[in-house]
């Protein structure tokens, strides 16, 4: 590797890559190089900032997902909500190489779109917004960080350390980095020292195997805002149950080391009720929210644990048309009609409607699908 200065940028040559960093992250690598400590800038600014001191317990969060939790979702769920069970939302996974791209940067960035209509939702519910960053090099986060901070209006950056999918892992990202303890504290310290904003981590318990206990008293020597921990190896994937245990045991860690971390368990939460049940039971600050969404958008509304057809209908035509507005032509509506089960279940000749929504090929069929269904149910 060689490094070059020049007046404005600091050129980093690989044999694989050629980045052109902006001069914000010379001063992260010029200490690296030279060994001075990174500050923590979280520790010195953090006052009035960090918004997960003022959060209530039990903490609920909806997880970040990819091609899921973008703005258009967001806002339905948000709008749903109770807002004393709804307080953190997350963007979809945002990669810090992408984010460095002079071209790469346009398409990543539009995962960190907020529509005005959601921005008026979440500041009427106080609910929080968190950007997600992934990746391997920690003088990109430092400056994707930097750039975020200044040119978004975030309520926290949260590095993933948690995504299991073969091909990220395989490429040295997310939960691979909990066999490398050593470059996943320096990512953490390397997006704190750029930014004012609440830091967190969401993590999972092992790569094969459990080594809860190791990883998160590596994770806690950075003192982040939040651990967010899922209760499943990245071997596992999505299969087998969340171990809820494991994921206590991480929160111990975190009493000896820094109780002022919040730490969230994750996995296998299918309800408010739920959720409030395993972080008393496990003595968490609060639990994230994932698939358990798909089954009822309602989630986080518990004294509306029965939506009626129509209520459905009505939001999947809200759906359709806050997708269809924030994105154009920019994605598929093949990529929407994913969502399409969320509000096509539990009525009488469901599957006959979702069979029919599926075959659409333009918004416009759908709205039509649905609004003669409606009428249906007004006769």
């Amino acid at each position: 590797m060689s490094l070059t200065f020049t007046a404005r940028a600091l050129i980093l040559t690989t044999e694989k890559d050629l980045l052109i960093l902006n001069d914000c992250a010379i001063s992260y690598l010029c200490k690296k190089k030279t060994g001075m400590p990174l500050n923590n800038i979280n520790d010195s600014r953090i006052s009035g900032s960090n918004f997960w001191e003022k959060l209530p317990k039990t903490i609920f969060a909806l997880a970040p997902m990819e091609d899921v939790t973008d703005t258009s979702f967001r806002e339905i769920v948000a709008g749903l909500a109770d807002p004393q069970y709804l307080h953190i939302l997350y963007t979809e996974f945002t990669s810090v190489d992408g984010m460095n791209h002079p071209k790469g940067k346009i398409r990543v960035g539009e995962r960190l779109i907020v529509s005005e209509s959601e921005k008026v939702i979440l500041k009427q519910n106080n609910i929080r917004l968190i950007v997600q960053i992934w990746g391997n090099k920690p003088e990109l986060f430092y400056k994707v960080a930097h750039d975020i901070t200044e040119e978004y209006e975030f309520d926290g950056l949260d590095i993933n350390m948690g995504c299991p999918v073969k091909n990220v892992v395989k490429n040295g990202c997310c939960s691979a980095l909990i066999n490398q303890p050593e470059l996943a504290k320096e990512i953490i310290l390397a997006t704190m020292e750029a930014t004012h904003l609440p830091v967190s981590v969401k993590t999972r318990t092992g790569i094969k195997a459990h080594v809860t206990d190791e990883w998160i008293a590596q994770l806690m020597e950075t003192k982040p805002a939040a651990i967010i921990l899922h209760g499943r190896t990245q071997k596992q994937q999505s299969e087998g149950l969340s171990d809820w245990e494991e994921i206590a045991r991480g929160a111990r860690i975190r009493d000896q080391i820094h109780p002022g971390t919040k730490f969230l368990g994750n996995g296998d939460v299918v309800s408010v009720a739920h959720g409030e049940e395993l972080a008393l039971k496990y003595g968490l600050d609060g639990v994230m929210i994932g698939r358990g969404i798909f089954t009822n958008p309602w989630f986080f509304n518990p004294m509306h644990a029965r939506p009626s057809k129509s209520e459905k209908l009505d939001q999947l035509l809200l759906h359709t048309h806050l997708f269809e507005r924030n994105w154009e032509t920019k994605k598929s509506l093949n990529l929407l009609k994913r969502f399409y089960k969320i509000y096509t279940s539990d009525f009488p000749l469901a599957a006959k409607l979702r069979a029919d929504l599926m075959e659409a090929h333009t918004y416009e069929e759908v709205y039509q699908i649905v609004q003669k269904e409606l009428s249906q149910i007004n006769e």
